[in-house]
C-alpha cells in the first residue's frame, strides 16, 4: 500500500520509520515532512486540507497517518472522510478531547473517568475563590492547544492565581488561555498510556515514561518531552486492567454514546495515586518522544494496525510488540525552551558497533537541509536516539552511546532518563 504521513516532527519520522521496514508498504508520502524524511519517502509541501485530500486521491494512497493535534482539531480527518478516503485519527468533534480541556474535563466528569478535583472557568474571582479551597500545590492549565506546554504547576496560591491572570488576559498562551481549568494537585507518578481505537474496540500499547523538565532530575521548565521510555516496570497487569475497566471503556462508551465514535489514538497522561489512576489529560494523537520507543517495539506490519483501526477491523488482527525495552533520548537546540537557535550542521559519527547499529535509530524532528545537501539542526528538539535492549540499563546504555555518535553545534540533552526505573 501507498501511505501518506501528516506531520513534520520526530513523531512522524518514527511511523514512516516503522513503515519503511513493513512488506506491506510501497511508498510513503509527508506531508511536509522534514529534511530527514525524503530518506524514508517523498515529501510533498500541501497544507490546505482539501489539495491534500485531493493528492491522496490523485495518487491512489490507501492509508492517511496524522500525527500532530493541530490538524486533527481543525477537521482534517473530517474532510478526508468526505472525499471516502481512509485516514487514521479522530474526527474534530472527537479530537476536542485534546483541542478544549474543558470540554474533556467535563467529558470526564460525565462518564465518571477518575480526574482530580476542578473548576473550568473565566472568571478571576472563581478562580480565587476555589484556589482558596485547594492545598498547594495547584495545577492551572489553558483550555485550548499550547504545544504541550499550557500547564503551570504553581507552588503557591498567589502563583497559581497570578498564572491564571495572565492566562484569562492573553498574555500567557493568546487566545488559547482565554478560559483556563484549576484543579487539585495530584501526588504520585505519572504514565503515558496508548490506546489505539477504531470507533468500537481498542488495543493498547505498552505504557510509556516521558520525561517533561528540561533539565535531569525534574528541574527547569516544561518542555515538549525531553525523553521517555517503554515499556516502563511502573504498571503491572492489576493496573492495567483499571485503566481499561475505569478509563479507556467508559470513555469510548461514553463518546459512542454522544454520536463521537473514536477512531484514533487515545494517549491518556495518568497519574499513579496509592495504585489508583486518574486522567489528567486526553490527547488524541501519539505523544512525542513517546511515539519514537513505541514503533520500535511493534513486530507486526505497523500498516495493518493503523488501516484496520481505521476501518474499524482492529478484532481482526493481533498486533505483536517485542520482548524488548526503548529508551529514547532528545537532543534539542541551544536556546530550547527559551527561543530560537542559529542553524547548525549535524554530523554524525560512522557507527562501528554491530550491536549499537543493530539496536538503535535516529528519528529527526527540528531538521532542515542547506544547498549542499547537508542536514542542519534548525532550533527545538532536533532529534532523538533510541536505543533497543533486554533489559532497561541496556537500553539507556545504547541509546547514549548513539547520543555519543552525533554532533552540532549547541547540543544539549538530559543524561538521566528512564532514572525512575533504574532507580527502583
Amino acid at each position: 500500500m501507498d501511505v501518506l504521513v501528516v506531520g513534520s516532527g520526530g513523531r512522524e519520522y518514527s511511523i514512516g520509520y516503522a513503515l519503511k521496514k513493513d512488506e506491506n508498504v510501497n511508498k510513503i508520502y509527508f506531508a511536509p515532512g522534514n529534511g530527514a524524511t525524503d530518506e524514508l519517502g517523498e515529501n510533498i509541501n500541501i497544507s490546505d486540507f482539501e489539495e491534500l485530500a485531493n493528492f491522496a486521491k490523485e495518487n491512489s494512497i490507501d492509508l492517511t497517518i496524522v500525527g500532530p493535534e493541530a490538524p486533527l482539531v481543525d477537521g482534517i480527518v473530517d474532510i478526508f472522510k468526505k472525499h471516502n478516503l481512509t485516514i487514521f485519527g479522530p474526527s474534530k468533534k472527537a479530537a476536542q478531547l485534546e483541542g478544549s480541556k474543558v470540554f474533556m474535563k467535563n467529558a470526564l466528569k460525565k462518564y465518571g473517568v477518575p480526574t482530580a478535583r476542578y473548576i473550568e472557568t473565566s472568571s478571576i474571582d472563581e478562580v480565587k475563590n476555589f484556589i482558596k479551597t485547594l492545598k498547594e500545590p495547584i495545577v492551572v492549565k489553558a483550555d485550548g492547544l499550547c504545544a504541550g506546554k499550557g500547564v503551570i504547576i504553581a507552588k503557591t496560591k498567589d502563583e497559581a492565581i497570578q498564572a491564571a491572570s495572565d492566562m484569562l488576559s492573553g498574555k500567557s498562551f493568546g487566545d488559547a488561555g482565554k478560559k483556563v481549568i484549576i484543579e487539585e494537585f495530584l501526588d504520585g507518578y505519572e504514565l503515558s498510556v496508548f490506546a489505539v481505537c477504531d470507533g468500537e474496540d481498542y488495543i493498547v500499547l505498552p505504557a510509556a515514561q516521558d520525561h517533561k523538565r528540561l533539565l535531569d532530575g525534574d528541574e527547569g521548565p516544561n518542555t515538549g518531552g525531553m525523553g521517555a521510555y517503554a515499556p516502563t516496570p511502573l504498571i503491572n497487569d492489576e493496573l492495567y486492567k483499571k485503566i481499561e475497566d475505569k478509563i479507556i471503556k467508559p470513555t469510548l462508551k461514553g463518546l459512542k454514546e454522544d454520536g463521537i465514535p473514536y477512531n484514533g489514538v487515545l494517549f491518556i497522561g495518568i497519574m499513579v495515586v496509592d495504585n489508583e489512576p486518574y486522567v489528567l489529560e486526553y490527547n488524541v494523537r501519539f505523544g512525542d518522544p513517546e511515539c519514537e520507543e513505541l514503533m520500535a517495539l511493534i513486530e507486526s506490519p505497523v500498516s495493518d494496525m493503523f488501516y484496520k483501526a481505521a476501518t474499524g477491523k482492529l478484532k481482526d488482527i493481533d498486533v505483536k510488540f517485542s520482548n524488548k525495552y526503548a529508551v529514547g533520548v532528545v537532543l534539542a537546540s541551544k536556546n530550547y525552551p527559551y527561543g530560537k537557535s542559529e542553524p547548525a550542521e549535524i554530523i554524525i559519527d560512522e557507527i562501528v558497533h554491530e550491536d549499537l547499529a543493530n539496536n538503535s535509530y535516529i528519528a529527526y524532528a527540528g531538521v532542515s537541509r542547506d544547498e549542499e545537501g547537508k542536514l542542519l539542526a534548525t532550533g527545538g528538539r532536533v532529534l532523538v536516539c533510541v536505543g533497543l535492549g533486554e533489559t532497561i540499563k541496556e537500553a539507556r546504555d545504547r541509546a547514549y552511546m548513539l547520543v555519543g555518535q552525533v554532533h552540532f553545534m549547541g547540543k544539549k540533552c538530559r543524561m538521566d532518563i528512564a532514572y525512575q526505573a533504574l532507580s527502583e
